[in-house]
């Protein structure tokens, strides 16, 4: 019990202490989009990490309690109600739960491709209707509100994006802790049984249809509540926060992350927001590399990075875990220069540029001589990379196998 309280207090101090670390405007702001990334992709990984339940609609529930959260800025603005800002993510929570409610009563009757498809249909439905209910949506201009003109809470008024963050940061904060105390509850359990075997939860007398619809209507509360911080942080929504590609980044997150582990979508939330504010401002083509990099996660870590940080952990338990650190060493250095000798070879043939810098030295791409560094740095790193397997392999193996000899 008191580790895991240590833990919840870790990561309250390090939510309270990353704006120090990170004091600039670029860096608040990804701060924000992170924490906005944490909140929704921990729900959806109630659906199908814990619950079994692939779906390609899940940015309705986020869009729709966004939506709301920023028509009541706008209600506040014009004083038609009178509250403050500090709750407007609980109202995007109450609507994507409303939302989950009216959708998971039908959609959750089936599973498997059935109830993913039944997303889909959802989902593109709710994204064309932006389209035609103006007055709710804002067509394709979306609705814009305004934070600062709330009562202030405390003297604070929100008009500084620090100020945002401390708030996202809080509900970042509850939004994780009620999101695990739900795994540990018997609807939370039931959820897993459902998703490994129904037929033997039904035996036993559970309701698979009612564990499935349950997990849903949480999922939907809590990505509702993350549409809320993106209504705060950004004050605006449009027809994009609805759509597949929203649902689609949502599911990248979750899965190079690590579905089925909580802190999995944690992970992967940081991941693609690093990837999507930081390297989108060096090249044009992150979102090939992120398709690469999802490719790559499927075909050799299919448990997502937490589950590759979890393979150590007999290892680790056993004292084993600094005998890898070699061969990993051997083994990572040329994979990485491998991948960026491709990386600089996908850039030069995609720059319009004269002179290409590739690892300090100016290339010219017009110059067949110029392509000849990063082809040989490939071909001779990839050659390495793999000569290094074997080796690598056998420390795995005998780090993993005295550990369970000591045991």
């Amino acid at each position: 019990m008191l580790k895991k309280l240590s833990i919840w207090v870790v990561f309250l101090a390090i939510l309270l202490i990353l704006p120090l670390l990170f004091d600039s405007i670029m860096g608040i702001s990804i701060l924000n989009q992170m924490a906005i990334a944490i909140v929704i992709a921990l729900s959806y990984n109630m659906l199908l990490g814990q619950g079994g339940m692939l779906s390609f609609g899940h940015a309705v529930y986020f869009g729709l309690g966004g939506f709301m959260a920023v028509h009541a800025l706008v209600m506040i603005e014009f004083e038609t109600v009178t509250f403050s800002v500090t709750l407007i993510p609980m109202v995007g929570g109450l609507f994507g739960l409303v939302a989950a409610i009216f959708i998971g009563s039908f959609s959750t009757r089936k599973a498997g491709t059935v109830f993913a498809m039944i997303s889909l249909g959802m989902g593109e439905l709710i994204a064309a209707s932006s389209l035609i209910f103006v007055d709710f949506f804002g067509g394709e201009a979306g609705v814009i509100g305004d934070r600062t003109f709330g009562p202030p809470f405390f003297g604070v008024d929100f008009a500084q994006d620090v100020e945002v963050y401390y708030l996202a940061a809080f509900w970042v904060f509850i939004a994780t802790l009620f999101m695990y105390l739900f795994t540990q509850t018997p609807a939370g359990r039931m959820a897993n049984a459902v998703r490994d075997n129904p037929e033997r939860a039904e035996f036993i007398g559970y309701s698979a249809r009612r564990v499935r619809f349950i997990s849903f209507c949480a999922a939907g509360l809590f990505a509702g509540i993350a549409g809320g911080l993106f209504a705060m942080n950004f004050e605006f929504l449009t027809e994009e926060n609805l759509n597949a590609a929203t649902s689609g980044r949502v599911l990248l997150m979750a899965y190079i992350g690590g579905l089925g582990y909580f802190v999995g979508p944690i992970i992967g939330a940081v991941v693609l927001t690093l990837m999507n504010s930081l390297l989108s401002n060096y090249t044009e083509l992150w979102m090939l590399y992120l398709g690469i990099m999802f490719v790559l996660t499927v075909m050799f870590l299919p448990r997502g990075f937490a589950g590759f940080i979890m393979l150590h952990q007999l290892a680790w338990h056993h004292g084993r875990l600094k005998t890898l650190a070699l061969p990993y060493l051997v083994t990572g250095v040329p994979a990485l220069l491998c991948a960026a000798s491709l990386i600089g070879l996908i850039e030069m043939s995609h720059t319009e540029a004269d002179i290409f810098h590739f690892l300090g030295l100016p290339l010219n791409p017009d110059q067949l001589v110029s392509w000849a560094l990063p082809v040989l740095l490939t071909l001779g790193a990839g050659y390495a990379t793999r000569s290094s397997l074997p080796q690598l392999r056998d420390a795995w193996h005998a780090a993993n196998t005295e550990g369970k000899r000591a045991k």
